[in-house]
This record gives structure tokens, sequence and C-alpha cells, in this order.
């Protein structure tokens, strides 16, 4: 009888595959990179690759898999690794399978991991010898080759074959026992099965006081809308655990949906004044912040966004037009006109910041009393979006873009072409309560608040009627009447509603029927514009969960997740 490998057995085995693994080492000085180069030589690793810029590791993930990166903390133009992981874990650009290290000096350390959001898999605190890289890169290879089964499922999107290798995972002896009931409880949120994930956690907390299970927890009891008690837990945690971050934006979403927006606001600040690095939350602070009308924290917000993401693969021409808003907001005008001027720098050549650009342009000469400028710019700026609608190119206009353009419009008289924008942003973003408040906001400033509030009532009911007609056709039995029915609802309006609806209703009917790659490929594209909407929305999940079953049963390779749809390509056979 074959004796079960030990865990130092494993180690070992790891330490002989270092041979195999290809590397990215990442550092602004050349010496630096000759110096880890060298090292991991002397551990048998030969496929090392070099970057000393933000950019070359961007265009080097995109052409290779690396099974490590190592990357100095400190990186060009002000740019930190921190920073860098966020964005190649944003744009998914690194599986979940390869080992990020972080290389950092004493000093920098205690500022950094304190508060690391997104978490490295390990710190080299430098001065570091050989023996200690090789001893942590063996101990974190070790730990991704076991968790293999599930990265990968996770990786492609696929939540149930990922609950499902969690199982046999659980069933193994391990010293992963609370990492894999970490990943079972958030994996059966994400499903939509919070009572199961409630349960996992709870049975956690009943032998360890983690930080990670109490989120977990106060995550189930929203979605089971017991939101007072999520709040409860999620202020405990920050009590006990207060450079817990996550705990901060869980806290701001349930009192937002609570209704609290000031609260809201006051967690946001909180976890931005204890991580101040993280742009994805400062746009929160900013777009709460607004909604509070509180227009200098948000300038501040938004300004530290177009600080931090200015230059990277990041950087939004919303993050323009966010601080341009605030600072109009505030009387600012020229400092709204200076961001005018960087967007057309910033983003030369492209249309969609021209007319981002334009719109601020028009805005500003309204603010200064001057409408006769003001129509000029948004003249322009309506040539430019009928242009990009003409070239099927509209959809690379954000809402938020998109509104401003509808304010514009109101703020010069041409109701009509404001009621056009604001009627296609209303139907596809109608259960954002963001997005629509902004939309009552415009017309509240124009003074057409009644205007305003009757459109989105009818917005609202068009909404309601387009869905119950292919829904209704499905439950009296008429499959091919829905697909029908609910295709054109996406097309008329992509929202993420109606996109998910029509990718069920094209599966379920493939499922039924047969499988007709023409409607294959229409439902794939309607859920890749579903993700890119909301990735990890249940609904999105449940009609993922659905594609890959029926494709499965067919025998057609499922497409993975990082496939996205190109930006603006419709999903038409």
């Amino acid at each position: 009888m074959r004796t079960p490998e030990t865990t130092a057995d494993l180690l070992h085995k790891m330490s002989k595959e270092l041979a195999l693994k290809r590397a990215l080492l990442i550092d602004r000085y050349p010496n630096a990179r000759s110096s880890l180069r060298i090292m991991l030589s002397a551990l048998g690793v030969t496929s090392v690759h070099n970057a000393g810029t933000s950019a070359e590791v961007l265009r080097q993930v995109r052409i290779h898999h690396f099974d490590i990166i190592l990357s100095d903390y400190q990186l060009e133009d002000g740019r930190d690794g921190q920073q860098l992981l966020e964005e190649l874990r944003q744009q998914r650009l690194v599986a979940l399978s390869t080992v990020f290290m972080l290389i950092t000096s004493e000093r920098a350390y205690h500022n950094v991991v304190s508060i690391a959001e997104l978490a490295p898999d390990d710190y080299l605190i430098k001065p570091f010898t050989a023996d200690e890289l090789h001893g942590r890169l063996v101990r974190a290879l070790f730990r991704k080759q076991f968790f293999a089964p599930l990265y990968e499922h996770l990786d492609n999107g696929a939540f149930g074959d990922a609950l499902k290798a969690c199982q046999r995972l659980l069933a193994q002896e391990s010293g992963f026992l609370f990492d894999l009931l970490r990943f079972k409880g958030e994996i059966l949120n994400v499903l939509g099965r919070p009572a199961e994930a409630q349960a996992v956690f709870e049975q956690v907390l009943q032998q360890r006081v983690v930080p990670w299970a109490r989120m977990g927890l106060a995550t189930a009891l929203r979605s089971q809308q017991r939101l007072a008690e999520g709040e409860i837990v999620a202020q405990a945690l920050i009590d006990d655990f207060p450079e817990f971050m996550a705990a901060y934006d869980f806290l701001a979403e349930v009192r937002e949906e609570m209704g609290k927006l000031r609260e809201a606001q006051e967690a946001l600040q909180s976890a931005a004044l204890i991580s101040p690095n993280n742009s994805a939350r400062q746009r929160m602070v900013g777009d709460v912040a607004a909604r509070n009308q509180d227009f200098k924290t948000a300038e501040r917000a938004y300004g530290k966004v177009l600080e931090r993401r200015r230059g990277s693969s990041l950087n939004n021409i919303d993050d323009y037009s966010n601080l341009a808003r605030a600072m109009l907001d505030l009387g600012h005008v020229e400092g709204a006109k200076r961001i005018a001027g960087e967007l057309r720098r910033d983003w030369r050549g492209s249309k969609q910041g021209e007319l981002a650009a334009l719109v601020v342009d028009g805005l500003c000469a309204n603010k200064e009393g001057d409408p006769t400028k003001a129509r000029l710019a948004v003249e322009k700026a309506l040539v430019l979006h009928d242009g990009l609608k003409a070239d099927g190119k509209d959809g690379l206009v954000s809402s938020k873009l998109a509104l401003d353009l509808a304010h514009a419009c109101l703020a010069t008289g041409n109701e009509a072409s404001a009621q056009e924008v604001v009627r296609k942003v209303a139907a596809e973003n109608h259960q954002d309560r963001a997005m629509i408040a902004q939309i009552e906001s415009i017309y509240a400033k124009t003074g057409n608040e009644v205007t305003g509030q009757a459109l989105l009532a009818q917005v609202g009911k068009e909404i309601v009627d387009l869905n119950n007609r292919g829904v209704l056709a499905a439950r009296s039995g008429d499959l091919d009447g829905s697909v029908k029915l609910l295709i054109e609802a996406a097309e008329r309006v992509p929202n993420l509603q109606f996109l998910v609806n029509a990718s069920k209703a094209i599966f379920t009917l493939l499922e039924l029927k047969g499988w007709n790659p023409a409607l294959a490929k229409r439902g794939l594209g309607y859920l890749q514009m579903a993700q890119e909407r909301d990735l990890r929305n249940p609904k999105v999940i449940a009609a993922r969960e659905m594609y890959q079953r029926v494709s499965r049963k067919y025998g057609i390779a499922v497409i993975p997740l990082s496939a996205t749809r190109k930006q603006g390509e419709k999903p038409h056979a």
C-alpha cells in the first residue's frame, strides 16, 4: 500500500518543479532585476522575463501566462505594486493560480501590509536571501497547486463547478480547512444561496473569530433582506477589526439601501482615511458625496481618483467628467475648464474624450452666463454623439457622460435632445439607484423637476410592460414566442434585466429543442454584455451557469469568462 505524501514531501516536489515555472520580475532598476534573476536562476527558474515599467508589465501579461510575478513596491512615476496588482486583477490579466509577491523595505512594509486590500500572496522584505525567496515561493506554489481545481472554475466564472471542487477538496485531509470554508461560503453567497452561506460562516465563527467569516455572515444577512442585522454585524466587525477594509464598503452599501446616505458617506470616508490609495473607493466617496450635495468632499475624492489612475490602463473619461461636475457645482469654473483641457490632452484622438470636453465647455459657458457659447459647444457635442451612434459606437459613451450631455442640453434649452438621451440611460439603468438619482438631479438643477419625474415614471412603466410580455409568453409555454419577445426587449433596451432574461430564454430553448449555433452565439453575446455590467450579480451568474450546462450537454466548448466581447460589439448572429 502506497504511503500518503506528507506536506514535506509535497513541498520538496514543488521545489523540483520550480524549473518549469515562468517568472516576471518588475523593478525600475535594471541592477535589481539582474540580482533577482540570478537568485531565481540558482533556484532553477530559467524562464524569466523583465519589466521596468507598468506599461511593459501590461504588455507582457497579455502575451504570456506567468506562474510567478515578483514586483518591487515602488514603481515608476510614483505608482506602486499594490496599484499594479489592482489593475491586473480588475482587468483579469493574471490568473488566480499566479503567485504575486511584493518586494518592499521594512519601513514600507508596515505602512502597506496593514491596509493591503488586494492582498498579494506574500511580501519579501529587503534584504532577503535566496533561501528565503525559495521557501516563500515553494509554499506559495504549493498552496496554488492545492487550490488549482477551484481557481480554474473561479477564473472562468463557473461558480457551480467551483462549489463542487470546493466540496471535493474539503473531503481531503489538508491544512486548508478554514480557507476552503471561506471559499465555500463566499461562493454560496455569489450563487444567491445566502441561508446556506450563513450556516457555513456561523460554523466557522463557532471555532474562530475571524473577520472574513463575520463579513460573509453580514453579506448573507443582507441577501436575505435582513439589512439591519447585516448593518449591526458589519459595524461590530469594524469596531473589532478597524483595518478590515471590505467591511466599510459593505456598511456603506447597506446604509445606502436603507436610505441612510449620510451614514453611508461617513463609512466610506472612514475607510478612505485608512487606505487613501484605493481609487475605486475614492470614486464611491465622490459619488455618494455628490448625491449628498457635499461637493467639496466629492471634488477631493474625484481629484484623488484622477491623480491615482491618470496614465494607467484604468484611466477613465468619467474620472475627468466627475471632477469637472463637482467643480462646477462648487462654482469653480476655471478648474472645470482646466479639466476640459486635460481631456483633450490625455485623450487626444478619442471621440469620447472630445465629446466629454465639449460637454464641460457647454456647462462652463452656461455657468458663466454665455448662452451663445454654451449652445455652440452643446451643438458640436450632439453632432459628435450622433456620429458615434451612426457608427454603432454609442455604447462606448458611458451613462454618466450621456447624462452630462443631457444636463448641458437642458441648460441650453434643448429639451428634446435631453429627453432622448435620458430615456435611453434611464431604461438601461432603471434599477440603478445612483443613476436614477443623477437623472433627478439634472432635472432639478435646470428647473425641470416635474418633467424629470414624469419621464422616469413613463420609462419605468414601459420597462415593466416590455419585460412582462416575454415572461408571460414563457409561462404560457410559448418558448419560441418568449425568446422572440425577450430578444426584442434586449435589442431595444440592453439593460441587465433584459440581457439576462434573453440569454436564459435562449439557452432554455436550446436545451429543449437542440443546439443552434447562431442562436447560441446571440445568447452568449447577451450574457457577456450582462457580465460587463455586473459580473457578480446572482442573476448574471445563474444565466452563465445555464449557458455552461447547456453547452456541455451538447459537447460544445465553454468560452472562458476572460474571453469577453469587444466593447461596443453587437451580439447579433
